[in-house]
């Protein structure tokens, strides 16, 4: 057999539920038009026993196990019995366009759910098969990635996928994250950075060490929690589900009286009152509510999985679309988490430059982000070298460091004396603590001889996420470990309406039930990691991280990039899912009952209440399609 006759019959398999109503309704139409030339003959009756069978069987098949497996009537079921009870009194032609447009319907619902399921699919086929892997020889051999072991060395030539999670040994290159993040700017790679599976190395060859099993990359861990997230069903989908069975058996009781008690109270005729009975089985049937819902939330789910945004499920999207406050941690998620130099101070008559050298002298022996950020500033400044120093650690304090037999004491005030800082520049330091900044000094014997000052800075996306929730009406909220004039200082900057400093993750915790009691729905934004209390405790749990495994496992919505500006995005996706959702509802429940009432007053006859059911049905399905088209 040849690729494409496969091919051909694997797209029919995908398609078969559409190509049996396509030939039932053929079927119908050779029927109808022999029984105006020749009359219901026997052929007649065959070809539409023939049109219910081929259309029907699929949707009888799966009421009647769903029935068996839940112990529970169905909406397939009520159709089912409609066809039958149409060719019982002889509307063979009704029943069997019944059974064509539920089968077209049902049909429709399954490329609806086929769609939204479409991302998660895209992203399966971007995991790589096989690998390059390294010998110890330089050579290299193409395994499958399912052979690959933590350690291993891969080589990815430029425009091959990263097979697996590491981190790079050799080569700087690009690689496309838009996959993992959302994100379309590729991003340089250099040693030591991380690169995860399912990304594109765009421009160079490079080394990486793998550094996690292929069942515990970023990646696959992706791809396993949207496909939990489709299938978790939120409070509005689970009622929806309840309520579809004893509705069934409250349609099936009223069919059974309308069998009897319209002929005797309203003098209809046993046959009318059969056929609107069966009528009336077609159109009080719920599969307009039932597609209310699913479709809407899993589009939502998918485009927000598209834009780096991973809803843990249906529930999440539903809180997240009520929320009335949101709390945010400090370090790493309103700002850099990195501090930055921001003034550089030297006493009267003294170098800028040759200070500089010493001060990036000393704190360049220094791990601590503090010295790492002085030294960072003092290359920026093009000093390229820096004084030789003899250091000594002084815990808590500083550092001291002996440069040309002189030594220097560099660290907080009360390491090189109190009066000395108020004296230094007319108390400088006090005017830039009240800044929100952190102050450290270089002095000798002397006097104090320089002053640095270095600040966490605002992310300028946090700036923009906080003033669009603010015009949503949305409380914002800073919780930070941080004293009380650094929290006010960040706050004012980032735009935060209330900042609560000096917290530690029990009082996070506290901060966070104290505004669900006046709020009742409310998130928490952090990395993670020392927010995870937080997280679990608001009710809607927001991690960052650049998709760490914490901020997978911990929250009920991933952002994979710290890009606070997702979060508005979100919460407008949610918003506008809920209004589907109702839309859906409102237009579905007043289709039926418009459908319910003409039956009464027998306008309504069996085609046209096909019709009337099953396209609202498929506007329902449609209009919850359209999340598919919204962008984070």
């Amino acid at each position: 057999m040849t690729k494409t006759n496969e091919s051909l019959i694997e797209k029919m398999k995908i398609h078969h539920e559409m190509i049996a109503a396509l030939l039932s309704g053929v079927l119908i139409l050779v029927a109808w038009i022999l029984s105006k030339n020749i009359g219901e003959t026997t052929l007649v009756v065959v070809l539409y026993l023939a049109a219910f069978i081929i259309g029907g069987f699929a949707k009888a098949k799966e009421g009647i196990e769903e029935t068996i497996k839940e112990k529970t009537l169905n909406v397939e079921l009520l159709m089912i019995l409609a066809a039958i009870g149409s060719a019982i009194i002889g509307y063979w032609t009704e029943g069997a366009i019944l059974i064509f447009i539920f089968a077209v319907s049902g049909a429709m619902e399954t490329y609806a759910m086929n769609k939204s399921h479409k991302e998660i699919s895209a992203l399966m086929d971007l995991q790589p098969e096989v690998a390059n892997l390294l010998l110890e020889d330089g050579t290299t051999k193409r395994v499958q990635v399912s052979e690959l072991q933590v350690g291993d060395r891969l080589f990815i030539k430029p425009g091959e996928r990263v097979p697996t999670d590491g981190v790079v040994v050799e080569g700087i290159s690009t690689i496309d994250e838009s996959a993992i993040t959302g994100e379309s700017i590729p991003v340089t790679k250099q040693i030591q950075n991380e690169v995860f599976s399912g990304t594109v190395n765009l421009t160079s060859t490079l080394i990486v060490e793998m550094t996690k099993p292929n069942t515990d990359s970023l990646f696959s861990k992706i791809i396993e929690l949207v496909q939990s997230a489709q299938s978790e069903k939120s409070p509005s989908e689970q009622f929806i589900e309840r309520f579809e069975g004893t509705y069934v058996k409250i349609v099936l009781a009223v069919v059974g009286l309308m069998l009897f008690l319209p002929h005797y109270l309203l003098d209809w005729d046993w046959n009318t009152t059969f056929y609107r009975a069966m009528v009336l089985l077609v159109v009080a049937s719920p599969c307009a509510l039932v597609a209310a819902i699913t479709p809407a939330t899993l589009s939502a789910i998918s485009s927000g999985a598209r834009s780096g945004v991973l809803f843990k499920g249906g529930l999440h999207i539903e809180h997240l679309s009520a929320l009335r406050a949101i709390a945010f941690d400090k370090t790493g998620t309103l700002t850099q988490g990195k501090p930055v130099v921001t003034d550089f101070v030297t006493a009267d008559g003294l170098d800028e430059k040759e200070l500089l050298a010493m001060l990036a002298g000393i704190e360049s022996q220094s791990n601590h982000p503090l010295a790492i950020a002085i030294t960072t500033y003092a290359e920026e400044q093009n000093v390229s070298t820096f004084r030789k120093a003899q250091i000594e650690d002084m815990p808590g304090w500083g550092l001291k460091g002996t440069i040309d037999g002189t030594v220097y004491q560099v660290g907080k005030p009360e390491f090189v004396g109190f009066e000395r800082v108020h004296a230094f520049k007319n108390n400088l330091a006090d005017q830039l603590t009240n800044e929100g900044k952190t102050v450290i000094f270089m002095a000798n014997d002397e006097e104090i001889v320089a002053l640095v000052a270095l600040k966490d800075t605002v992310r300028e996306q946090s700036k923009l996420a906080i003033q669009q929730l603010n015009e949503m009406g949305i409380h914002t909220v800073m919780l930070t470990g941080d004293n009380h004039n650094t929290a006010n200082v960040i706050a004012k900057e980032a735009g935060v309406e209330q900042a609560i400093a000096e917290c530690l993750p029990d009082t996070k915790v506290k901060h966070v039930k104290e505004l669900m009691e006046e709020y009742k729905f409310v998130g928490m934004v952090g990395d993670g990691i020392n927010d995870a209390p937080a997280l679990a405790t608001a009710t809607t749990g927001i991690a960052m991280g650049e998709g760490t495994d914490v901020a997978l496992e911990t929250a009920d919505v991933v952002l994979m990039k710290n890009d606070l500006s997702k979060i508005p995005h979100a919460i407008k996706l949610a918003r506008k899912m809920q209004r589907i959702v109702k839309q859906n509802i409102i237009f579905s429940i007043s289709i039926i009952m418009l459908l319910v009432i003409s039956n009464f007053l027998q306008i309504v006859n069996l085609p046209l209440g096909v019709i009337g059911h099953e396209g609202s049905t498929i506007l329902v399905i449609l209009n919850g399609l359209r999340m598919l088209r919204t962008k984070i």
